[in-house]
């Protein structure tokens, strides 16, 4: 059965609602987010999402309501899996904590986009071509297993090939411009480092969108629920982060978690058509694998000090925190 054209235009406008009232009425000047307003914004997204898979239960049937529960479980828990990335890059480039939810706002805009793409072309490709679902799990299997390998794999943002490229090609400035991507000095238009930024959180969200994308399709090839499972995801990661970005550290077996569920969907995309893994089956295992990594993390580093790299950014935090406060009493 096919979504309305009506409730596909509804549910973007209702979207762009919220993301209206984000950016030009709670968040409209570059102000620090705190730990409670982003707990309780998080609770917001995730309630709006729960509310939303009431009413595909109540109107669509179980069947379509399980199948959104479970889609938005695994985007969710890949999302939370991008936090350490985000986390990395803006420690990496010292961004002021008051600028970092404009740069979350306009990544999650252009992530909404690229995952709009995405599942469609991938909608498209599975209709015409049910042969390439084994291409799907053939690649969620690979990146799975690769990133089971690579879990303690450090980054190193210096050497990232897309970062190299930007700065070879666009004049930038050496320090920010407030919230900026491009400023003017004697007639040139330059860029600033929160282009950078900027540039980094997308290409992060598009790396990751590679895996969340097609492993969604394991659950369901129904675009209306691929598509909204994924814009829930997204919606709640800015706040998401802003939650959990101190105690990241926390959460050291929640990539072998990540890594499990993609081994385990992309097995169960090559078996589509041997067996078909009822999708109450697929939510029990994600929540578990998921859920248990999380629990064993939270056990391990109970006692564990913040790592060095984290305490600097933090430090880095409170020093931006502590002259926006000399500047404000100035």
């Amino acid at each position: 059965m096919e979504t309305s054209p009506l409730i596909w235009i509804g549910f973007n406008a209702f979207i762009l609602v919220l993301l209206a009232l984000d950016l030009g009425v709670f968040n409209r000047r570059p102000r620090q987010i705190t730990v409670r307003e982003a707990l309780i914004a998080s609770s917001c997204y995730i309630s709006l999402a729960f509310a939303f898979n009431g009413g595909i239960y109540w109107f669509m049937g179980m069947q379509k309501g399980l199948e959104f529960t479970t889609g938005y479980l695994i985007e969710w828990s890949l999302s939370v899996d991008n936090i350490f990335v985000m986390a990395m890059i803006f420690g990496h480039f010292a961004v002021p904590p008051q600028y970092q939810h404009r740069v979350l706002f306009w990544g999650i805009m252009g992530a909404l986009v690229m995952r709009a793409a995405l599942i469609f072309a991938g909608t498209a490709l599975i209709h015409q071509f049910h042969w390439t679902i084994y291409l799907f799990g053939a690649f969620l299997l690979f990146t799975g297993i690769k990133m089971l390998l690579s879990s303690d794999e450090e980054k190193n943002l210096d050497d990232n090939r897309i970062l190299r490229f930007v700065r070879a090609r666009v004049r930038m400035t050496d320090n920010y411009e407030g919230t900026a991507f491009f400023v003017r000095r004697n007639g040139l238009l330059l860029a600033t480092p929160m282009l950078l930024v900027l540039v980094m959180i997308e290409a992060t969200d598009l790396m990751f969108a590679l895996d969340s994308v097609p492993a969604i399709f394991a659950v369901t090839s129904d675009p209306f629920i691929v598509y909204t499972s994924n814009v829930f995801a997204i919606l709640g990661l800015r706040s998401l982060y802003f939650a959990l970005a101190g105690i990241i550290h926390r959460f050291s077996y929640l990539k072998y978690g990540l890594s499990l569920v993609l081994v385990f969907i992309g097995t169960k995309m090559m078996l589509i058509d041997i067996w078909k893994v009822p999708t109450a089956l697929a939510l029990g295992v994600t929540a578990a694998l998921i859920g248990g990594s999380v629990l064993l993390s939270l056990i391990k580093t109970r006692n564990e000090p913040v790592p060095e790299d984290l305490a600097k950014v933090e430090n880095q935090m409170g020093e931006y925190q502590d002259q926006a406060e000399a500047a404000r009493h100035s």
